[in-house]
């Protein structure tokens, strides 16, 4: 069984990042050895793996009809177990050998694993996060809302009496969260994020260009021209490829960051509500701390150019963007794995 075959892949504790779009693994005493997107190519024949990470992203739309390209994770929870699990003890094997040097060696000891959820999952999903890491193997598994491990990560003092607003936009999921002593006092977690953002530029494309572009283009879209706020400068262009809905033929069209910023505008503009109304439900005495520590934005999505400026105009809150916000979540579930008090503080039941 798979299970006993991932017995031998642990010899010390685990934070899984276990992200829509991508999966960071931290090794305790290591750091972050593993940062892949959460992608998996299967044989439809036999569920054999073709590819897992960035392997299985190249194959995106491109793959022949016998090969299936699986996100398994869908708004940040587990979507499909069977290829979830083939796809967590891939990376945990590669974490093994990145940080062994070695194919074999690790032992079989069963390990701590910590894995990063959103806050807004059900009692269902985390049953299903909480079993694919026991049939991992794992000897205990503790569950951390991502806006908590994301402050962790991101350094704010999230023990004190005092209130931080983080704002984690993963692939998935927005999690807005006020957080203090080290629990959440409020949390909104909406289903848009970086998948939203893209399925926005594919449609926008299809809508004005008739032309079909993929997920892996749009993504890259995004990253080239996407924008939330007019942004100095002379407007950028970019050249993207594509099928003419019309004729069927490949085709190639030139766009603007403007009209990129223009189709992000309702996804953006959710998230955008989405502090507000963490903000309306924060008890008053967090409320003016926030005026004080202002809102940190992690993940992904935090990259995205002008949202602190758009976020700071719609709430007049400081607003800045964490150190390196893509790693803040991997970065606290590692924290909590190497203090077991700050652990046993923020996991939540599973």
């Amino acid at each position: 069984m798979l299970a006993d075959h991932l017995l031998e892949l642990f010899s010390t504790d685990l934070g899984i990042d276990l992200g829509t779009a991508n999966t960071l693994v931290f090794v305790r005493n290591r750091g972050i050895v593993l940062n892949e997107p959460s992608i998996i190519a299967v044989r439809r024949t036999d569920g054999a793996v073709i590819g897992v990470g960035r392997e299985a992203k190249a194959m995106l739309g491109r793959a022949p009809e016998n090969i299936r390209v699986i996100r398994p994770l869908k708004d940040g929870v587990i979507a499909d177990f069977d290829t979830t699990q083939k796809m967590l003890r891939y990376f945990i094997l590669a974490a093994r050998r990145i940080s062994t040097g070695r194919r074999r060696g690790w032992g079989v000891e069963r390990p701590r694993v910590v894995i990063g959820v959103p806050s807004g999952i059900t009692q269902v999903e985390k049953r299903a996060v909480r079993d694919a890491a026991l049939q991992a193997r794992a000897h205990e598994v503790y569950l951390i809302e991502e806006p908590t491990a994301a402050a962790i990560g991101a350094g704010l003092p999230i023990h004190e009496p005092g209130g931080h607003l983080i704002v984690d936009i993963g692939g998935g999921t927005t999690e807005v969260a006020v957080i203090s002593l080290s629990g959440t006092v409020y949390c909104n977690s909406v289903r848009i994020a970086g998948d939203e953002m893209d399925e926005a530029i594919i449609q926008h494309i299809r809508k004005h260009y008739r032309l079909l572009v993929g997920e892996r283009r749009a993504e890259e879209i995004k990253i080239a021209l996407g924008s939330a706020h007019p942004l100095p400068g002379e407007p950028r262009t970019m050249e993207v490829k594509g099928r003419d809905l019309v004729d069927g033929m490949p085709k190639t069209i030139i766009i603007t960051a403007e009209e990129i910023r223009e189709a992000l505008r309702e996804p953006v503009m959710t998230i955008v509500e989405a502090v507000r109304t963490c903000l309306e439900q924060t008890p008053p005495e967090l409320a003016a701390d926030i005026v004080e520590t202002g809102v940190v934005l992690t993940g992904g999505g935090a990259l995205l150019r002008g949202l602190d400026r758009l976020l700071q105009q719609a709430t007049h809150l400081p607003v800045r963007v964490a150190e390196d916000p893509l790693s803040c979540a991997a970065r606290g579930v590692g924290k909590a794995l190497d203090d077991l008090e700050l652990l046993k503080k923020v996991a939540i039941p599973a």
